[in-house]
């Protein structure tokens, strides 16, 4: 049984919006194999898979030449969902596809500003794993659990005043219990801002 977020941490950062079970086993399970269908790159320390646009992480940079096409029907389907209920202010255009083995996390960051719109919506395949949200002025840090099947919106203060990151390790502590990390799935809807 998965932990619960306590809705005191969730309430301080503002603008963070936590959707447990926002897809059934099913839709994970069609979801995970178009995505081990399609082709990984291992330009990172993580396997990815980038649709609509690439990123440039290094330079923090993405224009029209990198257009890489629609998003494919599977993550179509999702994007419009978000849509329709209002999560997001438009179809994403833009999917990075990032799998972590147990032990692999990412640095804390907050997504570019001048690269993305104002809402990021990431969904959790496969494995869960704790969150950091770490206030970039006070460095309040708030963990949040994110469990398979569950969605988190970042809008307003939780899109631009909190860094969001995952630890490198292979288990988390969480409300006074130890979960082992399996190889987790991120899906990240965003959509680009083209200058």
């Amino acid at each position: 049984m998965s932990p619960i977020n306590e809705a005191s941490s969730l309430a301080k950062i503002k603008g963070l919006i936590f959707l447990p079970d926002y897809i059934t086993d099913v839709e994970q399970a069609a979801l995970l194999g178009a995505l081990n269908a399609e082709t990984w790159l291992g330009d990172l320390k993580r396997r990815v898979q980038h649709y609509g646009y690439k990123y440039d992480y290094k330079a923090r940079f993405v224009d029209y030449s990198m257009r890489l096409g629609a998003l494919p029907v599977w993550a179509a389907a999702v994007a419009n969902r978000l849509f329709e209920e209002d999560y997001m202010p438009a179809v994403a255009d833009q999917l990075i596809v990032n799998q972590y083995e147990a032990g692999q996390g990412i640095s804390n960051h907050i997504d570019c500003a001048p690269c993305f719109g104002d809402t990021v919506v990431s969904l959790s395949l496969g494995a869960a794993c704790v969150m950091d949200f770490i206030h970039k002025t006070s460095k309040e840090k708030v963990e949040i659990f994110l469990p398979v099947r569950s969605v988190i919106i970042l809008k307003d203060e939780a899109r631009y005043d909190w860094q969001h990151g995952i630890a490198a390790r292979k288990s988390d502590n969480f409300g006074g219990h130890k979960y082992l990390r399996g190889c987790r799935t991120s899906l990240t809807f965003r959509n680009i801002i083209l200058h």
